[in-house]
């Protein structure tokens, strides 16, 4: 493994509403695994703070625009994201595509396109993990997530440097050590400069 400086910084979006759930426990390995290779990781629980969703007004987009208008928690995250190096979003998988809470806040990074239709996210390496209750990535509608995903990341230029994802059943995620070990060395890749 390659120690990289502590300068590094990730961020994690956990997008569950169970603060105890397989999805946190996924995004906890994969932190687990950055600050082991010597990065910083600060983590933002969704469910427990206030955000609103995109209201459309375009103001973000304004010529002499400092972002979004709506003054909420997503401020601490807009500060957070563009600080770091590698963002991590995690979710569960809900009704075949993200959760709620992710999605509201993924509507709300549009207020970091740029004026000339790039986006502050460009560059930053992205990591992604998904559970679900299904037995695969289809029947479950995971791959509907993932794509998403990869169709915004590629748009705004950030690589995605990896993903994890598993079926489960209640808090049974540690069992899949397999699983558990992708979720680690993930946490190694993002933090490698």
């Amino acid at each position: 493994m390659k120690r990289v400086s502590n300068k590094t910084k990730i961020v994690i979006l956990q997008g569950s509403p169970n603060a105890k759930g397989n999805t946190v426990i996924l995004a906890d390995e994969i932190a687990r695994g950055a600050v082991t290779a010597g990065a910083k990781v600060e983590k933002f629980f969704l469910q427990n703070l206030n955000i609103a969703s995109c209201n459309a007004c375009q103001s973000c987009q304004e010529p002499k625009a400092k972002g979004c208008v709506i003054d909420d928690d997503m401020d601490e995250i807009y500060k957070a994201t563009l600080e770091a190096d590698a963002i991590v979003f995690a979710c569960p998988i809900y009704w075949f595509t993200m959760s709620a809470q992710l999605k509201q806040v993924m509507d709300r990074f549009y207020a970091f396109v740029t004026p000339d239709g790039g986006h502050r996210f460009a560059g930053k390496r992205i990591g992604l993990a998904f559970t679900f209750g299904g037995d695969d990535l289809l029947d479950s509608g995971c791959i509907n997530a993932i794509r998403a995903f990869q169709d915004a990341f590629a748009y705004i230029k950030a690589p995605i440097t990896g993903m994890v994802y598993g079926s489960t059943g209640a808090g049974s995620i540690r069992k899949n050590k397999a699983l558990m070990r992708k979720a680690l060395e993930l946490g190694h890749q993002l933090a490698a400069k």
